[in-house]
């Protein structure tokens, strides 16, 4: 079906419910993710969860790296204050970013993953170039109308989506 490029390997309510360390017991060694309404809500600045997060990640020996469609100032501040290297305007779908992410990391397809909340820049440009892709639910749902629009249609995705046969894999915490 046309609509499978676009579907997440994964869906989950939130980054922060990802069990990190069973990821990293299976060999993923780097993580891409999105920033807005992935880790924060829209232009917040960096939470101490997210703080946290990074820091719990780097401790795990995972390498991490913000892949955002956002401008340099936005996105040099928030990998600033997590500590990561980040790469801004990186005009997602397209896969030439997300290469360059696995570059930096010294990670390949195989053991990076990719956290977002869009299907249609996030999931489907982590589909193109063939890293695991996890879709979180948006953390905050007052967005720019041109996200509000895209939710429409990926409402439509995601409808199929969740009438496909289920895949086993503990990616979230139970409890």
């Amino acid at each position: 079906m046309i609509l499978e490029r676009f579907y997440p390997k994964e869906w989950v309510e939130s980054t922060y419910g990802i069990d990190w360390e069973s990821w990293r017991r299976r060999g993923i060694v780097g993580v891409i993710f999105d920033i807005d309404n992935t880790l924060v809500p829209h232009d917040a600045p960096a939470d101490d969860q997210a703080r946290a997060l990074f820091e719990r990640l780097h401790r795990l020996g995972m390498n991490t790296c913000l892949l955002s469609n956002n401008k340099e100032p936005r996105v040099a501040s928030f990998g600033r204050e997590v500590n990561s290297p980040y790469i801004f305007k990186s005009g997602k779908p397209s896969v030439k970013n997300y290469r360059k992410a696995m570059e930096w990391m010294g990670t390949t397809p195989k053991n990076t993953l990719f956290v977002g909340d869009q299907l249609f820049t996030d999931v489907y440009g982590a589909n193109r170039a063939g890293i695991y892709g996890i879709l979180v639910k948006p953390i905050n749902p007052k967005e720019e109308i041109q996200i509000v629009i895209k939710r429409y249609l990926e409402a439509v995705v995601l409808y199929f989506y969740r009438r496909k046969p289920p895949v086993k894999r503990p990616t979230e915490k139970n409890g």
